[in-house]
């Protein structure tokens, strides 16, 4: 097959586990999106990338496949996550509040509208509810008709930042009443989201918490789509930053952009989401010491998904090194 021929229509799920100290599980949950119940592997569906990180006990799995065969391989892996994750013994120090936490859906090119993608996302979360009883899921995005909120303010209103959540006040959009075991899906689609964190050399989560403040979007000076945490992170803090793509023109020139249904995006690069840090963290006395990119850029992710499929490459996380050099 060529990769002109498998880069249509192609869509990507990161999905969100609450699961990364067991390196089994997540490489089961990883499989079961590429594979089948027979063992076959399935046409068209790639596993690009699997980021865990062991403090925060979460797992970011990147699967690619087009929009009308994302569905079956995502829910495989939610119903893998589910068999073997189990909220009442989680513990991390990043803020979740399910098995599977968070299922979106971004589309990688100008084949797939984000409306198509809500839709999907909305027919994927009711078919996990039906396949996994207990299982509850909320909407954001292009997946929350009419209001279509975004995902930080749908997890302000659930309560997805608290440290200690009360599952009884929680209503899902999809399923019945919480039940602890799995807790709540987030389920959504939305152009996409880079993940970009920055470490900074202290272990003071309230000067994590001042440079949050200054570089958030909602901020005086902040940045354009940037949603950020602050936390403790292998002896320091970490900048956990969500680098939303933003519709528009690149408002500075190196702001990487594409487009959707004949709109344009773009979104902050994460040169800048460090550099910005450096400045903030440097006014309170603190430096940096490093920069992790969950995954892919919008346009990295698509072009490696058109060449994993082209060679017929489902596990291409074990791969990628080799390929790429």
């Amino acid at each position: 097959m060529s990769p002109g021929a498998v880069g249509q229509r192609l869509v990507a799920c990161l999905l969100n586990i609450s699961e990364a100290r067991s390196k089994g599980i997540v490489e089961k949950v990883a499989q079961a999106a590429i594979y089948n119940s027979s063992g076959g592997q399935r046409e068209g569906t790639t596993v690009l990338n699997i980021f865990s990180d062991y403090d925060y006990n979460r797992s970011v799995i990147t699967i690619v496949a087009s929009v009308d065969r994302i569905r079956e391989a995502v829910l495989s892996a939610c119903q893998q996550a589910c068999q073997h994750i189990d909220m009442r013994g989680h513990a991390g120090d990043h803020p979740c509040m399910g098995a599977v936490d968070l299922v979106p859906i971004y589309p990688l090119g100008e084949e797939v509208g984000l409306e198509e993608c809500g839709n999907e996302a909305k027919a994927l979360a009711a078919t996990l509810t039906e396949r996994v009883p207990g299982t509850s899921v909320f909407h954001f995005g292009f997946a929350d008709s009419p209001q279509q909120r975004g995902l930080a303010h749908r997890r302000k209103e659930l309560g997805w930042f608290k440290k200690h959540l009360d599952l009884e006040t929680v209503r899902p959009d999809v399923g019945e009443k919480l039940q602890r075991r799995y807790g709540l899906t987030g389920v959504g689609a939305s152009p996409y989201v880079m993940n970009c964190n920055v470490t900074i050399d202290t272990r003071d989560v309230g000067v994590g918490r001042l440079v949050a403040a200054g570089l958030r979007e909602s901020a005086p000076g902040g940045l354009p789509g940037v949603q950020v945490l602050a936390l403790p992170h292998e002896g320091a803090v970490e900048m956990a930053c969500n680098v939303e793509s933003v519709r528009g023109a690149p408002p500075e020139p190196g702001w990487p952009s594409f487009t959707i249904g004949g709109e344009q995006y773009c979104h902050v690069p994460a040169s800048l989401v460090t550099a910005r840090v450096a400045q903030l963290a440097g006014e309170h006395g603190v430096g940096t010491t490093g920069t992790a990119l969950v995954g892919f850029t919008p346009l990295e992710c698509r072009g490696l998904a058109q060449r994993a499929l082209a060679l017929g490459i489902g596990e291409f996380w074990r791969e990628q090194r080799r390929v790429r050099m």
